[in-house]
């Protein structure tokens, strides 16, 4: 429970956090939580609850006039840590990823987000890597996703790297540039909540659509089994 309410803290307020990494750990490991953080919620496919895009963004924010990280420092090493984080979670799907889905024991591997990201790369094959990179829990599984269905890995690198560059560049620097906007500063509990809320839509938009098609399915296959009585 303790580590399930730090969690919760840390989507609320990730501001107080970083800021109390920079006080205790100092100017040089503070990037340890942050490049620990970002690896695990691309690394393991139990762990898509982490914040990656509010962390980025207020990590973006303390990097701009001295808040205590350096752009470049943390730019370098979150794309170090998204692009080692999918890899990992490649080979494990790779490895062991058919074992893992029968098991049914990852609460994050459900038949409809398994359904979901399957469905990204049969529309967009490898390119579905960078794509889901925006899309909480989804880019957690897309990785272990491809692992599973052995997708060739120098293709799967190259798309990682790209996805992995743009999605830490894109939030990190939308912290860095508007961060200090005086709205921001004062609605900063607001903003995370809202940057959170709009990278779920797609995945809650999904899910409605994927049941509402699921039972439209059931309906259909209702109406069939009356017709043959």
């Amino acid at each position: 429970m303790q580590f399930v309410q730090y969690i919760l803290d840390l989507l609320k307020d990730p501001r107080s956090f970083i800021a109390n990494w920079i006080i205790t750990l100092g100017p040089v490991w503070v990037y340890c939580p942050l490049f620990l953080i970002i690896f695990l919620e691309t690394g393991l496919v139990v762990t898509p609850f982490l914040p990656g895009d509010s962390l980025l963004f207020t990590a973006g924010i303390f990097a701009a006039d001295g808040g205590g990280l350096n752009i470049w420092a943390l730019l370098v090493l979150m794309w170090l840590a998204a692009i080692l984080g999918n890899t990992s979670n490649y080979w494990i799907g790779r490895g062991f990823g058919h074992a893992i889905i029968d098991s049914g024991k990852v609460s994050a591997l459900t038949p409809e987000r398994l359904e979901r990201t399957q469905g990204f790369f049969d529309k967009w094959g490898a390119l579905a890597i960078i794509l889901t990179r925006f899309f909480p829990i989804i880019r957690t599984i897309a990785p272990f996703v491809a692992g599973t269905a052995k997708m060739s890995f120098p293709r799967f690198t190259v798309f990682n790297i790209v996805g992995g560059v743009s999605w830490v560049t894109l939030f990190t620097l939308l912290g860095y540039f508007f961060g200090g906007i005086p709205f921001v500063q004062k609605h900063f509990e607001l903003v995370i909540v809202g940057i959170v809320a709009i990278s779920l839509i797609p995945a809650v938009t999904g899910a409605i659509k994927a049941k509402a098609s699921g039972n439209r399915g059931k309906g259909a296959c209702e109406a069939g089994q009356d017709a043959d009585r």
